[in-house]
C-alpha cells in the first residue's frame, strides 16, 4: 500500500469514528439543543473526513472539483438545516436542561416572532 492509500484509509475510518462519537452523544447528550448541536458537528466533520479519504484513495482533478463541491454543499446545508431545527425547537417552547445558565435569545424580539403579524 502506498502512503497515499494509507492516510485515505485512516481518514475513512476517522471519518466513521466520528460518526460513532456522534450517534453515542445522540443517546447520551443531556437536552435537544446538545443532541443537535453534537449530531451537527458530528455530520460535517465525519462527512469531511470520509470525502478527503475519497479524494485521496482516488487522486484526480475530476474527483477533486465534484468532491469539493459536495463538500461545500454538505457544510452549507448542514449549518443552515441545524440552525433551522434549532429555532423550530425554541419557538416551540423545547426546555434545555437545567445546567443551561442562560438564554441569549430570551426577551428579544430575535426568538419569537412580533404579536399579531400572522406569521407562527
Amino acid at each position: 500500500m502506498s502512503v497515499l492509500n494509507i492516510l485515505a484509509v485512516v481518514c475513512m475510518i476517522a471519518g466513521a469514528l466520528v460518526f460513532l462519537v456522534g450517534a453515542i452523544g445522540l443517546l447520551r447528550l443531556p437536552d435537544f439543543y446538545a443532541r443537535l448541536s453534537g449530531v451537527t458537528v458530528a455530520g460535517a466533520l465525519g462527512t469531511a473526513l470520509l470525502l478527503l479519504g475519497l479524494l485521496l484513495h482516488y487522486p484526480s482533478v475530476e474527483n477533486t472539483i465534484k468532491i469539493g463541491l459536495a463538500l461545500l454543499i454538505q457544510l452549507a446545508t448542514a449549518a443552515v438545516g441545524g440552525n433551522a431545527i434549532a429555532r423550530a425547537g425554541y419557538l416551540t417552547k423545547v426546555k434545555p436542561t437545567e445546567i443551561t445558565k442562560f438564554d441569549d435569545l430570551a426577551g428579544s424580539s430575535a426568538g419569537t416572532p412580533a404579536e399579531g403579524d400572522g406569521k407562527a
